[in-house]
């Protein structure tokens, strides 16, 4: 029998706001948390480095990125799937 294991990696969805480097782009993955004090709920932001082989994925689009093995000193992400394409304005 051959099971597939479901992957232990973990995946983000977010924006990608920056595109000038050379096969990598920079996601920018929003969370809802709730303030452990006041009970607001506060938004909160991390930057990631993800690689990006073809150079496929632009400013502005929101795209699934993986973890994986580090491929840089802060790259340790993989851009995986175009989620939704950037919108002209």
């Amino acid at each position: 029998m051959t099971e597939t294991k479901p992957s232990l990696k973990r995946t983000l969805i977010g924006k990608v706001v920056s595109d000038k480097r050379a096969k990598t782009v920079t996601v920018l993955v929003e969370r809802r948390v709730k303030h452990a004090m006041y009970g607001k709920i506060v938004a909160k932001s991390s930057k990631y480095h993800a690689h990006d082989e073809k150079g496929e994925f632009h400013l502005g689009d929101i795209i699934e990125i993986t973890e994986s093995r580090p491929i840089s000193k802060t790259k340790n992400w993989v851009a995986t799937r175009l989620v939704q394409k950037a919108t002209l304005v």
